[in-house]
């Protein structure tokens, strides 16, 4: 029996959905644990392109599906998400895709708050994607958050609503000037949402806790990427809740000791949407060759996507936070075409070679990346399946970055769909 992690090294965007659909087939269970519908998730299967933002990426192989109690849900994007999978021909119900009630949900005063603090910020701005995720996830710390075990409760949904509503409309009226929230309607419109959802709540932990025992194999998948944690990354230029993979347990409800592998996903380059440091990023014709080549846009904001070498720094400090016991390395054809390839292996920070990575922005800001170059390879290597048939620059490419993380490669992705990749070792073996 197998319980496996997959998480993000880098700042999001490394492909996870696909790996995460890939193993998928493996898994009786793919759990969500943290984010909301900041994330999405891009997956092409037989040619066609699927998105999704809160519905676990392990739907498409008609696996039970579950949102653990650290996400923080939009009903309104979950049931639209809901109704797009079943148009495209995606089974949805209360029979494989659940909700836990202990999540908590975002109401349409945490969206208001999170853009009209963005539009105040205005260059300072965090680069927030404005869905409600952060306020949702304060008001959860402060105990005054709304659950799905409330939603589906009338009287203790208006009784809460009443109670914080106040204060959410004197913030955003006399500090942040902006609209206020009228619970009659929010009353109105959550209703309809418990009505529809009410038959997908259910207790995750007990769930989880009882396939488990009877030998069940748990696929967790993670959202964003380890440095945009907000304990562990880019502070303040993160997301706002844990997204290591010691959070799949807190974020489930499943103990640690049922965890027996964690993988870690890492683009063969680098990329970062929004704000934030990133110092192997390219500004040249090279990272625009890569943006363009690669597609790189946010699945949930659209944003172009900022391009650099691969970063084996904030590698390195992604394999000890999350005790990485395998890596998936994904859009390597991306570079074919390239005379050479660079890979950052430190950061010179005034005259010295840092090999870890640094908490300070001021610091982080001030370093330059430290390059080791490698020779290209000019091959298409998107019709491959077999590590042995890669072309001898791309097999030391990748046996540079084993040698450098420390962690066996166990997955490799040489484009975008299902069948375009390398398994070198199935951690469900």
């Amino acid at each position: 029996m197998s319980n496996i992690v997959i998480i993000g090294t880098q700042w999001g965007d490394e492909g996870k959905g696909k790996i995460v659909d890939l193993l998928a087939e493996f898994a009786d269970i793919v759990v969500r644990f943290q984010g909301g519908n900041n994330a999405g998730h891009t997956m092409v299967v037989n040619g066609e392109q699927f998105i999704s933002h809160l519905v676990p990426s392990g739907i498409l192989q008609q696996k039970t599906c579950m949102i653990g109690n650290g996400v923080v849900v939009d009903p309104a994007v979950l049931v639209k998400e809901i109704e797009y999978l079943i148009a495209r021909g995606i089974p949805v119900g209360p029979d494989n895709l659940k909700i836990s009630e202990k999540a908590h949900v975002i109401m349409p005063y945490h969206k208001a708050v999170d853009l009209a603090r963005e539009t105040m910020k205005g260059d300072k701005k965090i680069g927030t994607t404005g869905r409600g995720i952060g306020p949702s996830y304060e008001d959860k710390a402060t105990r005054i958050g709304i659950r799905f075990a409330d939603l589906i409760d009338p009287e203790i949904f208006a009784e809460k609503l009443h109670s914080v509503l106040d204060e959410k409309n004197f913030y955003l009226k006399h500090y942040l000037s902006s609209e206020t929230s009228d619970a009659a309607a929010i009353i109105e419109e959550y209703s309809d949402y418990a009505k529809r959802l009410a038959d997908y709540i259910s207790d995750i932990s007990f769930e989880l806790h009882e396939a488990v025992k009877a030998g069940k194999q748990v696929l967790f998948e993670g959202a964003q990427g380890t440095h945009l944690d907000i304990d562990h990354g880019t502070y303040p230029f993160v997301t706002s809740s844990n997204t290591v993979a010691g959070n799949a347990c807190c974020g489930s409800g499943l103990g640690p000791k049922d965890i027996t592998g964690v993988i870690g996903v890492v683009k063969a380059y680098t990329t970062r949407v929004g704000s934030g440091p990133f110092p192997s990023e390219l500004f040249d014709d090279i990272g625009d060759r890569i943006q363009k080549k690669g597609a790189e846009f946010g699945a949930t904001t659209g944003r172009k996507r900022r391009c650099g070498w691969l970063d084996t720094v904030i590698l390195c400090n992604a394999v000890r936070l999350n005790g990485l016991t395998g890596l998936a390395v994904t859009k390597l054809d991306v570079l074919g075409g390239l005379d050479k390839i660079s890979i950052c292996t430190g950061y010179e920070y005034n005259g010295k070679i840092l090999k870890e990575f640094p908490a300070s922005l001021k610091v982080l800001s001030a370093c330059r990346p430290v390059y080791e170059t490698l020779p290209g390879w000019s091959e298409d290597i998107s019709g491959l399946r077999d590590i042995s048939a890669l072309p001898m620059n791309t097999k030391n490419y990748l046996k540079r970055i084993e040698e450098l993380a420390e962690v066996p490669i166990q997955i490799v992705s040489v484009g975008p769909g299902r069948e375009e990749t390398i398994v070198i070792n199935n951690p469900f073996n």
